[in-house]
């Protein structure tokens, strides 16, 4: 059952929150955060993305670099640009994104629970990915970003979350990419209590988003417990920061595949080694985008088609089997395009549907890929059903929007 609990948050005062919220620091890079953050000392990117204070070309992984993070965060505390608050508090994060709203609970979530598989991962970890997140953790002491968690629905917190949010919200702003953020404190200790009470008989929580940081947390956590001979698993470090949400609220989007050739293919010839395992039905010059699982939108030579996988080429009672990266992967990047591995290979890269098929269409018009593939997108029930099975979805299956904010609340390990 999960372990939760509340804690004391620090956090902007409400006239800086604006100026101190970011992007997470893995969906940027640091030309983009060092142009973003623009003459504004007050922005979460000098602490997740400390390299911006250096010349450009820093290597962001230099030990000084980590060093400028510690510098930074105890600077925004002196200045009082981040505050802790008085007592232990849960909150609600909740995120607006063409006109839908959903609703987060920002805990601590339990390392053990972690390590235990309480809080289930969908997808593998890269051991620098992890390091340089456990880096990053271990010099501020503190979870300075949030991990992106999702729980089973339940009614009575529902109504929980629906009695606070009748509330004035403690910050309330629409950031510059259109998505609107609303924060309350949830400071009632009985409310505290019952929370903590109803997490204790949820069974599981599933990372959405944030596997990275969700193994850096919890490793650099039970580092911690191992080095403390005093250990007594009451320690703040034994938690780290997460967001919940309830399943039934969250979205993935599509996650899209643009391929630099066709492997010594023409497009007639490409086209014609797909009709071996897909049904094609040629859609002409305007935008084609998938319509259910299954069916695949293909963007080759300025046409676009819609690809029907044919019965027989997937197995629909095999949770793997049944995704459709995984039909992709092996039906036509594996078999026609020769690309084995999408973690390393150089000629396939990837876009998250927010930016839209025309970014497909873009980047092939251009003449910088031969060739795009949209796919319809993962469910939550698919990714649910990966983790309950123990399996790992493959690489770039799901896009989750809108992301979540940085520094709207931080927590120190101590």
């Amino acid at each position: 059952m999960a372990i939760i609990k509340p804690f004391r948050g620090i956090r902007p005062p409400k006239e800086y929150v604006e100026e101190v919220a970011s992007r997470p620091y893995d969906v940027l890079s640091s030309e983009e955060a060092r142009k973003e953050a623009g003459g504004n000392e007050k922005s979460l990117y000098h602490i997740i993305k400390p390299e911006i204070d250096f010349p450009e070309g820093k290597d962001e992984h230099d030990a000084d670099v980590y060093e400028k993070a510690v510098e930074n965060f105890n600077k925004f505390q002196e200045k009082g640009w981040l505050v802790q608050d008085d007592k232990e508090n849960y909150y609600i994060y909740a995120q607006t994104m063409n006109g839908r709203t959903q609703y987060g609970l920002v805990v601590c979530s339990y390392v053990n629970d972690y390590l235990n598989g309480i809080i289930k991962k969908h997808e593998l970890t890269r051991k620098d990915k992890e390091e340089d997140r456990m880096k990053h953790v271990r010099v501020n002491n503190a979870n300075i970003e949030p991990v992106f968690l999702a729980y089973p629905d339940h009614a009575e917190l529902d109504q929980m979350v629906a009695d606070v949010i009748k509330k004035t919200p403690e910050y309330d702003f629409v950031s510059s990419d259109k998505i609107g953020h609303h924060f309350w404190v949830i400071d009632d200790e009985a409310t505290i209590r019952k929370i903590t009470a109803i997490f204790a008989d949820i069974p599981y929580l599933y990372i959405a988003d944030g596997h990275h940081r969700s193994a850096a947390a919890a490793l650099v956590g039970a580092e911690k417990a191992k080095q403390n001979p005093h250990h007594t698993g009451t320690e703040e470090y034994n938690y780290f920061m997460a967001v919940c949400f309830p399943e039934n609220q969250l979205r993935i989007m599509d996650y899209n595949r643009v391929v630099k050739d066709l492997n010594g293919l023409s497009p007639s010839a490409f086209l014609e080694a797909l009709s071996k395992n897909f049904f094609i039905d040629d859609k002409g010059a305007e935008i084609y985008r998938p319509e259910k699982l299954h069916n695949f939108s293909l963007y080759v030579d300025q046409h676009w088609y819609s690809l029907d996988a044919k019965p027989g080429t997937f197995d629909d009672n095999d949770p793997i089997g049944v995704l459709d990266v995984t039909i992709s992967s092996n039906l036509i990047l594996d078999q026609i395009l020769g690309i084995k591995d999408l973690r390393t290979d150089k000629r396939i890269d990837f876009v998250g549907g927010l930016r839209g098929l025309e970014e497909l269409k873009r980047r092939v018009d251009s003449g910088e890929m031969a060739a795009a593939l949209a796919l319809y997108p993962v469910s939550m029930k698919q990714l649910i059903d990966i983790a309950d099975t123990g399996n790992i979805m493959p690489p770039k299956t799901t896009w989750f929007e809108p992301k979540l904010r940085s520094g709207l609340v931080i927590h120190k390990l101590v």
